[in-house]
């Protein structure tokens, strides 16, 4: 890319940034690196490359961090991780072959047995099952807080439950999946300095996956690491599954490690869709968020409707969910879950009615997608938890897509009369 003096911003940067033609035969657009491996040009370079990666020393002034193997660095990765960080402002990102295997390697890399790790609740189905069925296999802990929690009381049950040298990592999930509940980021920040100790940091990692790279930045609101299903408004096609986490240099690096002994890191042909999927990132979460202030609007008079769960619906009557909202979150998001009046029954008839909107789990893409969060994404967590988040059989979750707003309000109408 030629020096340009003026600062541009990430949208302008989306189709060149990182990617140098003149090292692929002039081809405006970044190949497909498929390749396995990489050719030294001498074994000293193939000596200091292997240096770098496994940690042994840092690298020199001008050195470039040559490629050695696919599944530890590839091109395509590269030029992803790159643009990536451009919206959250990081110093380096990992990509990863699915949302869940950015979690769980941070979960991994930043955990030890006998640790807590302190976790907001509720949590994407996902995330939930590892937390709650695979961490106690490595004796590790899991104490979950809730939106409606301060800081003092968050830390009066620590101090009650004496494990304040035990908690480890405070991860949390904002806006919560399905309830759209917010957590503070700075609340969890002050949280895990009050754990941290001079010999043991406690970090703060934030699933920033309901709001996209656009609409929230956790790096800026106090959190060390963000972790995405990049599958989601990232990918933004429902064509691909892949994952992300930034940071620090100093924590990315830790987390590359892992990535490279697990072996989850995406693909060169899952890295170049992110590629294309990058460049029409803001204009689609943008008419994403557009279309759903109608939408919601529309619920919100609708007489079937009995409560609507989106953003843009929070005033100062809400207290501090508001006050969360107006200093982290840049949008409403696309984001909506509603009770109908009634329960599974009702629930699925409005579901089985759609024309227009698909049935089906994921989010952040195209389309406009519905599901029922009680007996699909969060059919594995316990009954009474569930009750307790407010998680009912009447519960519908909707990702607003790019469609025209009129036809997506046309289509949950007629759902609706059906009930």
């Amino acid at each position: 890319m030629k020096n340009i003096s003026k600062k541009l911003r990430p949208e302008s940067l989306m189709m060149s940034y990182g990617y140098k033609p003149e090292l692929s035969e002039g081809a405006i657009k970044s190949p497909i690196f498929q390749t396995s491996t990489f050719v030294f040009k001498t074994a000293e370079e193939g000596k200091a490359f292997f240096e770098i990666a496994y940690g042994h020393r840092q690298k020199k002034e001008n050195e470039e961090l040559g490629l050695i193997y696919s599944r530890i660095n590839n091109p395509d990765l590269e030029i992803l991780e790159d643009r990536l960080c451009l919206w959250d402002e990081a110093e380096k990102c990992a990509v990863f072959e699915s949302g869940m295997s950015a979690i769980t390697t941070v979960l991994l890399e930043f955990l030890n047995p006998g640790d807590i790790v302190l976790i907001s609740n509720p949590l994407y189905g996902g995330t939930s099952h590892f937390v709650h069925k695979i961490l106690p296999k490595f004796n590790i802990q899991v104490e979950f807080f809730y939106h409606y929690e301060t800081a003092q009381e968050v830390i009066h049950r620590i101090e009650q439950k004496k494990i304040k040298d035990k908690v480890a990592l405070i991860y949390l999930e904002t806006p919560a999946n399905p309830t759209n509940h917010l957590f503070d980021i700075q609340m969890a920040r002050n949280i895990a300095d009050y754990c941290s100790t001079p010999d043991k940091k406690v970090y703060v990692t934030v699933d920033n996956t309901y709001m996209g790279p656009l609409w929230q930045h956790p790096l800026k609101l106090g959190a060390d690491l963000v972790v995405y299903s990049a599958t989601k408004y990232i990918g933004g096609h429902s064509d691909v599954i892949a994952g992300a986490c930034l940071g620090s240099q100093e924590i990315i690096n830790r987390v590359k490690y892992m990535r490279t002994f697990l072996g989850n890191m995406a693909g060169p042909w899952t890295g170049w869709l992110l590629l294309r999927s990058l460049e029409t990132l803001k204009v689609r979460m943008e008419t994403q968020a557009y279309n759903a202030k109608h939408v919601a609007q529309f619920l919100n008079q609708h007489p079937k409707v009995e409560k609507v769960y989106y953003l843009g619906n929070l005033t100062q009557t809400d207290g501090h969910q508001y006050i969360i909202k107006q200093k982290q979150c840049l949008s409403d998001g696309a984001m909506i879950s509603f009770d109908v009046k009634g329960g599974e029954r009702e629930a699925f008839l409005f579901l089985n009615h759609l024309k227009l909107i698909k049935l089906a789990v994921s989010l952040g893409s195209t389309e406009s997608l519905a599901e029922h969060p009680y007996t699909m994404t969060h059919a594995d967590v316990d009954v009474k938890e569930k009750i307790a988040l407010g998680i009912t059989e009447k519960m519908i979750r909707l990702s607003i897509g790019v469609e025209y707003y009129e036809d997506i309000i046309w289509d949950i109408e007629q759902a609706l009369s059906v009930i």
